[in-house]
């Protein structure tokens, strides 16, 4: 009983030390991206003057894009952190494809953004501009007009994550393919209510986002497919040499 509870307040200071790491290094990344933010700022808008409606605005918008930078850099930070907390319950072969899945997803997190912002983003700015503009002035201040851009980006940097995150927890034996194939149209009807509730109400905005997200999840099965058929294969293997020995 002493034993277990010991080896739990080592577990729990493990993951103590992880946390405060992966906090660590979202500060710093805040204080580089807080630094840039002017940099930031000027990519974004060009030479377009924002309206601002109090000095309270500008802050809140060196913090929000200093944040966005935060969690882009803290993204692998807290991956490699995540892998280094279940490291001693996996196998040496497994560690190694673990540990090439931190930098995939930093890379796809990246990749999401910028189909948010490339693609999803003009298409819904444009969407709205259109309709409006017989009836309002549109003048944008900088807090909706960057607001905005983070509705449109964010979530496509984080559903981009999902075939790497969908290989690390089959790797460690939480999720099986059997389980992605049986909530599929559960997970089809998640994906289209979000694809619809983020772009403007034509079938043309709702069909371009709609496939990607559908992809990625098809993608995730099947990598998923993959490394359970890897999986049970070792272990296959492990069970054989230990019949043989």
């Amino acid at each position: 009983m002493e034993d277990k509870e010991l080896q739990l307040v080592d577990h729990l200071e493990e993951l103590r030390k992880r946390i405060i790491i992966s906090a660590v290094a979202f500060v710093l990344f805040f204080i580089v991206g807080f630094i840039y933010v002017d940099d930031i700022y000027r990519w974004f808008v060009g030479s377009t003057k924002l309206m601002v409606l109090g000095p309270s605005d500008i802050m809140w918008i060196y913090f929000m894009l200093a944040t966005v930078v935060a969690i882009a850099g803290t993204i692998p930070v807290l991956a490699f952190q995540i892998w280094l907390f279940v490291r001693p319950a996996l196998k040496p072969v497994e560690r190694k494809i673990t540990l090439s899945y931190v930098p995939a997803l930093f890379f796809l997190f990246i990749i999401g953004l910028a189909f948010g912002y490339f693609v999803i983003f003009p298409m819904v700015l444009d969407f709205l501009v259109k309709i409006g503009q017989d009836m309002f002035v549109t003048n944008f201040t900088a807090e909706r007009y960057f607001s905005f851009i983070m509705n449109m980006t964010i979530p496509f940097g984080v559903l981009f994550e999902l075939p790497v995150v969908v290989m690390f927890l089959t790797s460690l034996g939480i999720i099986n393919p059997f389980i992605l194939s049986k909530v599929r149209k559960y997970a089809y009807f998640v994906l289209v209510i979000i694809a619809i509730v983020i772009t403007p109400p034509d079938f043309m905005s709702d069909f371009v986002v709609t496939v990607p997200l559908l992809l990625l999840y098809e993608i995730s099965i099947n990598l998923s497919k993959f490394v359970y058929r890897k999986r049970l294969k070792k272990q296959q293997n492990e069970e054989e040499e230990l019949i043989e020995a």
